[in-house]
């Protein structure tokens, strides 16, 4: 289609440019051109979608500090009550032990009530000595073998030294106090002199 401006006074050369002739479009650039571009989103939508979003962060960080509060209560009263178990658990053992005892501390009551003979009341002591032997060997508690026996300084504590030639060197040739031990556990040491054979060193 031809489109014509018919103006007097027009030259021909004038009336020639003023000619318009239809110009195509290429169909991807129409096709571009068509499509419309999304709206951005009204500023109003955007900020209750970001309160939203710290309503739920906020939820959230409550909820948590909710479960930490929790979790340090369970705590503390789980280690409250392992304390509670531990010291009863301490006091049922000490009573134990004690009441096997309360029977030796009697007989050294009667004892001392006693108006027998120094032989009798000497005898009367050897006894309850054995009595507390016997509960201490229940217990598995055991004395630390001494006199005769090779010094063992993980056993014996030296308080000094004694010359000897009938005893060999660096054994135990006098007990002071005797040591116990708890089946392989050291209660305390054995006090005790230790030989010292000149025979032996100058060998």
């Amino acid at each position: 289609m031809i489109f014509r401006r018919d103006h007097k006074g027009m030259s021909k050369k004038e009336r020639e440019l003023t000619v318009l002739e239809p110009v195509e479009v290429p169909a991807e650039a129409a096709a571009e051109a068509a499509v419309i571009e999304p709206a951005a989103a009204p500023p109003e939508t955007e900020s209750s979608s970001s309160r939203a979003e710290v309503d739920q962060l906020r939820l959230e960080r409550d909820q948590l500090l909710d479960r930490l509060a929790r979790l340090q209560a369970e705590f503390e009263n789980a280690r409250k009550r392992a304390e509670r178990e531990r010291l009863d658990y301490r006091d049922y053992a000490t009573g134990s032990v004690v009441e096997q005892f309360l029977p030796v501390v009697d007989n050294f009551e009667l004892a001392l009530k006693s108006n027998g003979t120094a032989e009798q009341l000497r005898h009367g002591v050897e006894l309850i000595v054995k009595q507390m032997e016997e509960i201490l060997r229940q217990l598995q508690v055991n004395p630390i073998p001494t006199v005769g026996e090779a010094f063992d300084p993980r056993m014996h504590e030296a308080l000094g030294s004694v010359e000897r030639s009938d005893l060999p060197d660096q054994h135990v040739a006098e007990e002071i106090r005797r040591g116990y031990r708890l089946r392989e556990r050291l209660l305390r040491p054995a006090m005790v002199r230790v030989v010292h054979n000149p025979k032996q060193v100058a060998e």
